[in-house]
């Protein structure tokens, strides 16, 4: 019997980088009935991280306290009847992104010894610490003459990935070392924390942040395995480390799709959140994908996450034959992105990044220069709230001269890898630049040549899918940016030389955790179906101008050759 509206509506929770989102969703049309976002309060003033070694550790008392906060926040704005109504939670958060945990699933961040521990809390994805235990996992898989466990990750496995944070973190404190019995993904705890799960041997893993990020593979046996696919070998992870052979052992061997039930909400969190007791809680998911999901992705549309960074989802039929791994990218796992076809992801490490980093530089001197001048009338509040103000408005006004600006009067040309390069063939050692530097470089001629470089970024992505035999038809994008920047989006889609479709509404990635809710609670058989229903509509196309268009194609031509020479220096 179809749905009527009012009649059923799902919780999508969405963990970004910097806050946590909860959307409540009628789950007859997708109508949103309510939203809120609250910021992370120890992440907000810089705790347990040095951006400057590449640390970002992310206390789990952020994401509990939020959870609490934003969910009673989100009800209250639906009204006194909407509670009631709630079917069932599903939630996505970065990725990879693991804390160490014991025997009962619980951060060894949350126990007193250990609770200002960074090595005990979860390692953010854009922590880049483990890039040497990163390379020596690729040095291995490539020279000890068994399976290449990169194979199915673009061939080169990430400092951003479970292995090479949990080896870093296994180094880094031998006291963390000694008390971890596992470790947890941030989406994998919080559905074993709503749902009760107290044994980590119980607990449903994630296909989408295992199979993109801990290398695990449905044609991979590990020991004990059936056919249920598998991790790296215990021969390979010992030559690594011979302490990954026991925290493998805790993972099983059985992943599962983000449209299947882990647990039931407990009554205790029912109570501390406001909603049903015993209501299906989803296996959890990377926000990324989940907002391929809540983008719709489909084969040969690929969906654009675009945020401080971006992620570049597509999916795909399932080989009838042997699964050809796609050279470069970031990974491709079946039923990662959407349930029986085999999920591709790509993505850029620095993408709103870059344009933050820039707004910095410009704020130095508000930030340390201004508080020690003495002006008459003008106390410290106020200079704290000038610079507030300055800061927020530093980046739509670059945009409105930087859209001014000819292309071809530029004279700039920059590469995007201010955080090292993802995709195309990942290496994050490899450092952005900008060259054709001269005494009339403004502000905004600068700012341009970073947008056009994160445009550049995406087409090289583009481009390395339709050459490995992935088809791209279509494009649309969803993220902070999509529907933010006017500017930055038309660029892309000159670059790119293809229209970009931005949906309606700012919480695409909630969404697609509220259609995985959806099928989990047994609303909808399949995404297809939860996305035909709930989808949001197109709100704006960008389409390509053709005489940029034209431009871009030499001034790309000039990006590819400066990373060409930037990588020979990096290495």
């Amino acid at each position: 019997m179809e749905l009527q509206k009012g009649e059923a509506y799902v919780l999508g929770l969405d963990y970004g980088t910097d806050s946590c989102r909860v959307v409540i969703i009628d789950a007859a049309c997708g109508e949103e009935l309510a939203s809120a976002v609250t910021n992370y309060p120890r992440w907000a003033k810089g705790l347990y991280s040095n951006p400057a070694a590449n640390q970002f550790r992310q206390h789990p008392l952020d994401y509990i306290e939020t959870l609490e906060q934003t969910v009673r926040d989100a009800l209250g704005k639906a009204g006194p009847e909407a509670a009631a109504k709630i079917r069932s939670i599903a939630i996505d958060t970065t990725g990879s992104t693991p804390c160490a945990v014991d025997r009962t699933a619980q951060p060894l961040s949350l126990k007193s010894e250990f609770a200002e521990n960074p090595s005990a809390m979860f390692v953010l994805w854009k922590d880049h610490t483990g890039g040497a235990e990163a390379g020596r996992i690729n040095d291995l898989a490539k020279s000890w003459g068994g399976i290449d466990y990169t194979r199915f990750q673009g061939g080169t496995y990430s400092p951003e990935c479970f292995w090479a944070k949990v080896m870093r973190v296994l180094s880094e404190d031998s006291g963390v070392a000694a008390a971890a019995y596992s470790f947890l993904e941030h989406c994998d705890w919080m559905a074993a924390m709503l749902t009760g799960s107290a044994d980590v041997l119980s607990i449903k893993r994630s296909r989408c942040v295992m199979g993109h990020k801990a290398m695990w593979h449905g044609t991979f046996a590990g020991k004990g395995s059936s056919n249920e696919g598998g991790y790296p070998s215990d021969d390979f992870l010992s030559r690594l480390d011979p302490r990954l052979v026991k925290i493998r052992e805790t993972l099983g061997n059985k992943t599962y799709t983000s449209d299947t039930v882990s647990g039931l909400l407990t009554r205790e969190w029912a109570a501390r959140l406001g909603l049903p007791a015993l209501i299906p809680v989803a296996v959890g998911g990377v926000d990324a994908h989940v907002g391929g999901v809540g983008g719709g992705v489909r084969p040969g549309r690929m969906v654009m996450v675009v945020g401080t960074s971006t992620c570049d989802m597509i999916v795909g039929p399932k080989p009838l034959g042997e699964e050809k791994p796609i050279r470069g990218i970031c990974g491709q796992v079946d039923g990662s992105i959407v349930p029986g076809m085999i999920g591709y992801e790509a993505g850029q490490s620095a993408f709103g990044d870059a344009y933050a980093w820039f707004r910095q530089l410009l704020l130095w001197p508000l930030e340390n220069i201004l508080p020690g001048i003495e002006i008459e009338g003008i106390d410290q509040a106020a200079k704290e709230k000038l610079t507030r103000a300055i800061a927020k408005k530093i980046l739509p006004e670059l945009e409105k001269a930087a859209d001014k600006i000819d292309p071809l009067d530029s004279g700039l040309v920059a590469l995007d890898w201010l955080n090292g390069r993802r995709s195309p063939d990942a290496d994050l050692l490899v450092k952005g630049a900008i060259v054709g530097l001269g005494l009339g470089s403004s502000a905004p001629r600068i700012f341009r040549a970073l947008v056009e470089a994160t445009a550049f970024g995406a087409r090289a992505i583009t481009e390395r899918f339709r050459e490995e035999g992935v088809p791209i038809e279509s494009i649309a994008a969803v993220g902070g940016i999509a529907g933010k920047s006017s500017f930055v989006m038309q660029t892309i889609a000159d670059v790119l030389k293809m229209p970009i479709e931005v949906a309606a509404g700012d919480q695409s990635v909630a969404l697609g955790a509220a259609m995985f809710a959806a099928v989990a609670a047994g609303l909808y058989p399949d995404i297809p179906a939860a996305q035909k229903a709930m989808g949001a509509p197109i709100e704006k196309i960008y389409t390509p101008n053709a005489e940029r268009a034209k431009v871009y194609d030499g001034i790309y031509e000039r990006y590819k050759g400066l990373g060409v020479f930037v990588e020979t220096l990096t290495k």
